[in-house]
């Protein structure tokens, strides 16, 4: 995820640098002079938020930045992350019209994050609480879905609790994007920026099913949201899995950006090591990129179909080749190879399609390597769910994200609702808390 289409990088990336260099405000001004302010404009409707975006633009190019920002955050409270990290290039930047004359789209991502960083620099919280209802709702999930509702609830004058397990609340906004995308500590300074509108007590280290149960949430609480993520990781299923150096990408993407100690599975950093990642998602991408920014010295990506049927954007392949990783598709991993109980190799199967299957050739290729991160998918953890109807491995919810217990609502990765982004669960996060307010009313 990039929200960077038409902007040029550098070559090279590294774990403290921004992947893009943000506007200027006269490159801000320059740019918001390309909208056309379309009426019933396309670009709104590709949004997950339904941002206003010719609203926001015209008010850029009009010098009122500081309610340009509150037009977006009123709308997508994580604005500023999703400026960042937000596929554009597929959503609202690809429906924009400019494309079809000048095959360029306006920069609305940049755009955003303008207006959402003239904001934050200020200091300045645009939004205020209605009156206090007495009622107190527990969230479940301090990443994007959770903290969305939190903050719509909160200014609805409900008081809210969000329960995270964690060391940190931000989900996979601090844990899971590429450090490059994420600079300068931007995912807790949004976290404070949404707890400073008041009304939103997070008490961090507060696992569903461990520390606390659903039952105790729905007696102590007028309602819950559930805003879990998908902590389970998909496992590769083949041997020689278990041996060092064999790491879910997800958990080495957190550890760099936490600045903590490798994954105990690594067995070490990565400098100086030649590293396969498995997979062709965004997280994919993420983990590749991240490891040559950790100084691996070689780093290739495998996917079992081509680039076509990748989840990563077109962008994010043409981001990781600039950077120097090595996309190979049409390979499924058949075997983790190993040295002494570490990783020395793997063996990948060439795949092909027939008759509308995805079949394996019985052709093989070994690439050394030390280094194997798993970038498969990652699945719901059904601890602490005691009672909720699940469908197809996530929480079933009805169109006002109601799940099967009176009182409990659910959104964000743990249901499927549409992809899989930072932007989808804030929008699922707001529906629910506006879902909750009638509930609470009723």
């Amino acid at each position: 995820m990039s929200g960077v289409n038409g902007a040029a990088h550098s070559n090279q990336l590294s774990l403290e640098r921004d992947l893009v260099s943000p506007f200027t405000a006269l490159q801000a001004m320059a740019e918001s002079s390309r909208c056309l302010y379309c009426y019933e404009a396309a670009c709104v409707t590709a949004c997950p938020t339904a941002i206003d975006i010719p609203g926001f633009i015209r008010k850029i190019g009009t010098g009122n930045v500081k309610g340009a920002a509150r037009t977006i955050l009123d709308a997508n409270i994580m604005g500023g992350t999703c400026a960042r990290a937000c596929p554009t290039e597929v959503l609202c930047e690809q429906a924009c019209v400019r494309n079809k004359a000048e095959a360029e789209p306006v920069l609305i991502g940049r755009l955003q994050r303008y207006a959402t960083d003239v904001l934050f620099k200020a200091g300045v919280q645009p939004f205020t609480r209605q009156a206090p209802t007495g009622k107190h709702v527990a969230v479940v999930g301090g990443g994007p879905a959770g903290l969305a509702c939190a903050h719509r609830l909160a200014l609805l004058g409900h008081e809210v609790t969000v329960f995270e397990a964690r060391a940190k609340a931000g989900g996979l906004n601090e844990y899971g994007l590429a450090a490059y995308k994420m600079v300068d500590d931007f995912a807790q300074r949004e976290v404070d920026f949404i707890l400073s509108l008041g009304g939103i007590t997070v008490k961090t280290g507060m696992a569903l099913g461990r520390d606390v149960t659903l039952a105790q949430l729905r007696q102590d609480h007028d309602a819950v949201f559930l805003g879990l993520g998908l902590a389970g990781i998909n496992t590769l299923g083949v041997a020689g899995e278990d041996l060092a150096g064999v790491a879910d990408a997800v958990d080495v993407i957190a550890a760099l950006r936490q600045r903590a100690a490798p994954p105990v599975a690594l067995a070490g950093p990565l400098a100086g090591r030649r590293v396969v990642v498995i997979g062709g998602g965004n997280t994919a991408v993420d983990a590749a990129i991240q490891s040559l920014c950790a100084g691996a010295a070689e780093v290739t990506m495998a996917y079992r179909r081509g680039t076509a049927e990748m989840g990563a954007t077109g962008h994010e392949q043409d981001l990781a080749r600039t950077q120097g990783v090595v996309l190979r598709t049409w390979l499924a991993p058949r075997e983790i190879l190993g040295t002494g109980g570490a990783v020395s190799g793997i063996v990948l199967e060439h795949m092909a399609m027939n008759a509308g299957r995805l079949v394996g050739t019985g052709e093989t290729v070994t690439v050394p390597c030390d280094v194997v991160l798993k970038a498969v998918g990652q699945k719901l953890t059904p601890g602490g769910l005691d009672g909720l109807a699940l469908a197809g491995g996530r929480i079933q919810v009805d169109e006002t994200l109601a799940t099967s217990l009176p009182g409990v609502y659910a959104g964000g990765d743990c249901i499927k609702s549409g992809e899989d982004l930072t932007v989808q669960s804030v929008a699922d996060g707001k529906a629910a808390a506006f879902a909750i307010d009638a509930y609470l009313k009723a």
